[in-house]
Formats: structure tokens, C-alpha cells, sequence
């Protein structure tokens, strides 16, 4: 265990893909983002920039921290429990993220964005997003 509160735990990934992984997870069971309630995850995203800043400064000595969370098997999430992996990374590390990037001309991009404004529209029912 590397931290705990009363909303949320962060501990050592047993599968980790660089030495000094954590998982910080919210106690109260939430699958996927749209489950997850807004103070809750900001919660969790303090606990994790804490995490991170900790690594930096810990004798793991890492030359970066990558912050990931899979929502949804299209993105790879394995454990339908929100949590957050906090990755340390190390210069010639073995770990990748590997994409083949999209080339969008200027009406396609705009063509996405009027749809997730769209979506965005769609959460306003749930009142402006407040800080915690």
C-alpha cells in the first residue's frame, strides 16, 4: 500500500510494467468513467499527481511518469474497476505506446468536434463541473 484515505487506496501493481508501477483506485466500485462520480475522480486524479510527484522525488530515480486509465475493453480496460496507472519511466525502458496517428484535414477535425459537443451538451444536465 503507498496510500489511503477514505475515498481512495493506491498500491503496487503486481504485474508491473516499469519498477515502482502503482494502481491508485477508488474505494466506491465505479466500472468505467460514466459510472464514476466527478468529485470522486478528481479525487483520484490529486491522489494520483501526488503519486507521480512522489515517484520523481523517491530513489527509483525515474525520468518520467506516464498517467494511463483504460475505459472500456475498445481501450483495453481488463479490471471493470476505475483506477488509474501511475507508470514511472526510465530512459530505454521496454514499455511503448504505439499508435499509428491520424492525419484529419481541417473539416474533419471540426466534423469531430461539433460531435463531442454534442456529447458535451448531453452532460450539462448534470451542472457545471466544480472543483473539490
Amino acid at each position: 500500500m503507498v496510500h489511503r484515505d477514505e475515498r481512495v487506496i493506491a498500491f503496487m501493481d503486481t504485474s508491473p510494467v516499469t519498477p515502482g508501477h502503482v494502481l491508485v483506485a477508488p474505494r466506491e466500485h465505479a466500472n468505467g468513467l460514466e459510472d464514476l462520480n466527478p468529485h470522486l475522480g478528481a479525487h483520484t486524479w490529486l491522489v494520483a499527481h501526488r503519486v507521480a510527484r512522489g515517484l520523481r522525488r523517491s530513489g527509483l530515480r525515474c525520468d518520467g511518469v506516464n498517467i494511463l486509465l483504460s475505459d472500456g475493453s475498445a481501450a483495453f480496460q481488463d479490471v471493470f474497476h476505475v483506477h488509474l496507472h501511475v507508470i514511472p519511466r526510465y530512459h530505454r525502458d521496454s514499455f511503448r505506446i504505439e499508435a499509428e496517428w491520424l492525419e484529419r484535414d481541417s473539416d474533419m477535425l471540426e466534423s469531430d468536434a461539433v460531435a463531442v459537443r454534442a456529447g458535451l451538451r448531453d452532460l450539462m444536465s448534470e451542472g457545471p463541473v466544480v472543483s473539490t
